[in-house]
């Protein structure tokens, strides 16, 4: 999901003086943005022309590859009071916070909610949520929505239809709960078809997945409660989450090699009809495209364990903007910002880039499978936006360990066990 555009306008050709001398003038850029996005060049290019067209002013995207070298890039421009008039951050929400606190990004709340909020009302609550401060947050940020999201994402599963009616199944309608899952991934084994795959080797999808599975199972408060050492990980609810880990690798349902598998890896996989499910994000499409024109398939809900609690998918801003605070031409670079994120660019961005628009009235026009994730928005929540957090050596243990569980190494409750030991033992440290 990356993103870029590059206009150079040059005004040729004013003769001057009697010898008929010429001269030729550079016009000024008005805007200049960095971003990672670098798959959307071609897109950008055309925007920033369109919007010459229409202001007269010059907007160039200068982007940078791979994400590494533009944090690098961002990170030296800071120190050095170099920043371009709009960049993106990349990093968690604490990243996000040391350069508001630092004065490098511009609180948008007072025009995004100018005329009724008209802005605002055009964005999707989740993602602008990805960028918002609440009074009294946890970062001592002052309170406002410092970024516009450009798309949103979320993430789901995903089915082969064509598998599903070689299989005998109804590619009309997929599982709903975690025991019709299993049942059509026998069915699909039957036909000689693989269940899930994913890239579980980044355990992040990992965490995403599990995270869903216990919201559902015991509800968001629980979960926070547990992050902030409430509630031990040898819970039986928590339990219960590492189980439904330990049925799908006895009942077959995860794909061959799925704990060492990257994510390009499974793409390539689900891409191919290699097998039946994916748990991926709304990016994929984009990429499926490019892999297989052709393929059949629909997005569908994270089949639910409970009717406890409802399901909650990791979601929200894909990639946002946010405008350097101490630029000469901020003005210019809301007024851009506006102008991008307004129904028309934004349904031609995600014609184009067959990414989920950031802008909700721009949903008409896109593919039906973009619309299937459009729909589970408001379903959506983010780590960046829970209300604790848990520490990053525990959640090591916690994913490595469900990828034990899935090798067969390690039961549901010795992993437990072993994660509640690391969070007691960097709890004992917070005290010291």
């Amino acid at each position: 999901m990356v993103k870029r555009w590059t206009s150079y306008i040059l005004i040729v050709g004013l003769i001057v003086g009697i010898g008929g001398c010429a001269r030729i003038t550079e016009k000024k850029t008005d805007v200049v943005i960095w971003h990672w996005m670098t798959d959307r060049k071609k897109a950008f290019n055309e925007l920033a022309q369109k919007y010459a067209r229409q202001t007269g002013r010059q907007v160039e995207f200068r982007l940078f590859a791979p994400s590494e070298v533009y944090s690098q890039k961002v990170r030296a421009a800071t120190q050095a009071g170099t920043l371009p008039d709009i960049f993106g951050v990349l990093g968690e929400k604490k990243d996000f916070a040391i350069f508001v606190k630092a004065g490098h990004v511009l609180n948008l709340t007072e025009e995004m909610q100018a005329d009724n909020h008209e802005w605002e009302k055009r964005l999707f609550s989740k993602a602008l949520i990805v960028n918002e401060f609440k009074r009294g947050n946890e970062f001592g940020v002052a309170p406002g929505i410092y970024g516009v999201p450009l798309d949103v994402t979320n993430i789901q599963m995903l089915y082969n239809k064509d598998l599903f009616k070689k299989a005998g199944l109804n590619p009309q309608a997929p599982p709903q709960t975690f025991e019709e899952f299993i049942v059509a991934v026998k069915k699909l084994k039957e036909a000689g078809i693989q269940g899930l795959v994913s890239g579980w080797a980044e355990t992040w999808m990992i965490d995403c997945l599990a995270s869903n599975f216990a919201f559902n199972i015991m509800g968001e408060r629980k979960v926070m409660r547990t992050y902030a050492g409430e509630v031990p990980y040898t819970d039986p609810d928590w339990i219960r989450v590492f189980s439904l880990f330990k049925e799908m690798a006895d009942n077959g349902v995860l794909a061959t090699g799925i704990v060492a598998m990257n994510n390009k890896d499974a793409e390539q996989n689900f891409a191919n009809q290699r097998a039946a499910f994916a748990f991926n994000g709304s990016w994929c499409v984009n990429v499926y495209q490019g892999m297989n024109p052709d393929l059949n398939y629909a997005a569908m809900f994270v089949p639910r364990v409970s009717d406890k609690y409802p399901m909650l998918i990791w979601g929200g801003a894909g990639s946002s903007f946010m405008v350097n605070a101490r630029s000469e031409n901020k003005e210019k670079a809301v007024e851009f910002l506006k102008w991008l994120t307004d129904d028309e660019q934004q349904a031609y961005l995600a014609q184009v880039t067959n990414n989920l628009p950031a802008n909700k009235f721009s949903l008409a026009n896109i593919s039906p499978i973009l619309s299937q994730f459009a729909q589970a928005m408001e379903n959506t929540t983010h780590p960046n936006i829970w209300p604790a957090h848990e520490k990053g050596v525990v959640i090591e243990a916690f994913d490595l360990g469900i990828q034990s569980i899935i090798l067969g190494t390690k039961t549901p409750e010795q992993v437990a066990f072993e994660v509640q030991e690391v969070k007691e033992r960097e709890m004992a440290k917070e005290k010291l």
